[in-house]
C-alpha cells in the first residue's frame, strides 16, 4: 500500500472512529507529513521499527521543542498501531522512551574513550571475543544496531575489507571496516563462531544457543563495558555510530561520503555531525586558552 493512501485511511479513522475534532486530526496529519518527508518511504511495506527512533533523533538534533517532539512520537506511534490493527504493517510497534529534555547534539566520545571502551571486553572468554568484534565493526562502519545484529556472514568480505549492509527500506550499501575490525572478526570466526551450535547460521554474530543476539543484550553489554572503562557519559549502541561519523568529519572526510556510509536519506541528518565536530574543536580550544 502507498504511504499516502495509508495516511488518508488513518485520517478517516481519526475522524470517523475516534471522533476527533478537525483541528486535532490536522495536527496528527501534520506530524505524519513531517515523518513522511524525513523518512522518504513510499510504501507501508517499507516501514521499519527503527524509523521512528531515527526520526526522534533528527527532531532532537534540529532542536524542536520537547512538547512538539513528544506529540509527534505519539502521533506516529498511533499511525503504526492503526496499520498493525488493519493488517497493513507486519513489523513490531516502536517502543520509544520519550526524551526528558531536548538533546541538541548527540553524545560523542573522544578517540581515547572509544579505545578504552573497545579494549574492555575480556578476550579470554568467548563472549568477550565476540563482543570486541561487534564493537570494532560498529565503530569502524557506523552501523545501526539493527544492521549489526542482522549482519550476514556472507556479506562480510574480509579480503577486501568491505561489508554489504541491507539498511532501511531494504537498500543495500557497501561500507569499509578496516584492518582492526577485520582482525577481530577473523579471531571471532576462527576461535568462537566455528564452535558455536549455530555455526551454520547465515548471521555473523550469535549467542551461545546459536541465535542472533537481541538489541536488549547488546545495549546492556555496552552499558556494562562503559562502566568498566570508567566512561561516565550516558551511552548506547547508537553512540558508536555518532563517534564513527564525528571522528570521520574531524579527520577531513567529505560530508556526502559520510552520508552514504551511514545510509542517511537526508544530508541534513548527516550535517548534525559537523556541529558535534565544531563543538568538540571549540571545547579543546577553550581548554588550551585557559592554560595559557
Amino acid at each position: 500500500m502507498e504511504i499516502n493512501d495509508a495516511g488518508e485511511l488513518f485520517q478517516q479513522y481519526l475522524l470517523a472512529e475516534k471522533g476527533l475534532s478537525l483541528q486535532t486530526v490536522n495536527s496528527y496529519m501534520n506530524d505524519l507529513k513531517q515523518f513522511f518527508s524525513y523518512n522518504k518511504k513510499e510504501r507501508v511495506e517499507e516501514l521499519e521499527v527503527d524509523d521512528l527512533e531515527d526520526f526522534l533523533h533528527y527532531q532532537n538534533n534540529i532542536q524542536r521543542l520537547i512538547s512538539t517532539v513528544l506529540r509527534r512520537i505519539s502521533s506516529i506511534r498511533m499511525f503504526y498501531l492503526f496499520l498493525k490493527r488493519e493488517g497493513y504493517y507486519k513489523g513490531d510497534i516502536p517502543e520509544i522512551v520519550p526524551p526528558k529534555k531536548a538533546e541538541t547534539l548527540p553524545n560523542c566520545l573522544s578517540v581515547e574513550e572509544v579505545d578504552m571502551l573497545l579494549n574492555t571486553p575480556n578476550m579470554k572468554s568467548a563472549s568477550g571475543i565476540r563482543d570486541r568484534a561487534m564493537l570494532e565493526v560498529m565503530y569502524a562502519s557506523g552501523l545501526r544496531v539493527s544492521e549489526l545484529l542482522s549482519l550476514e556472514k556472507a556479506k562480510v568480505n574480509l579480503t577486501k575489507g568491505i561489508i554489504t549492509i541491507k539498511g532501511k527500506g531494504a537498500k543495500e550499501r557497501k561500507v569499509p571496516i578496516g584492518d582492526f575490525a577485520i582482525e577481530y572478526v577473523i579471531k571471532y570466526i576462527d576461535e568462537v563462531r566455528s564452535h558455536n551450535p549455530g555455526k551454520g547460521s547465515k548471521y555473523l554474530f550469535l549467542n551461545r544457543q546459536g541465535k542472533p543476539l537481541s538489541r536488549v543484550y547488546f545495549f546492556k553489554q555496552i552499558k556494562k563495558y562503559a562502566l568498566e572503562a570508567g566512561i561516565m557519559e550516558n551511552i548506547s549502541p547508537h553512540t558508536l555510530r555518532h563517534c564513527f561519523a564525528t571522528h570521520l568529519i574531524e579527520n577531513g572526510a567529505e560530508l556526502r561520503a559520510v552520508q552514504e556510509m551511514l545510509g542517511h536519506a537526508n544530508l541534513a541528518t548527516t550535517q548534525i555531525y559537523t556541529h558535534v565536530s565544531s563543538k568538540r574543536i571549540i571545547s579543546a580550544y577553550d581548554l588550551y586558552m585557559k592554560g595559557k
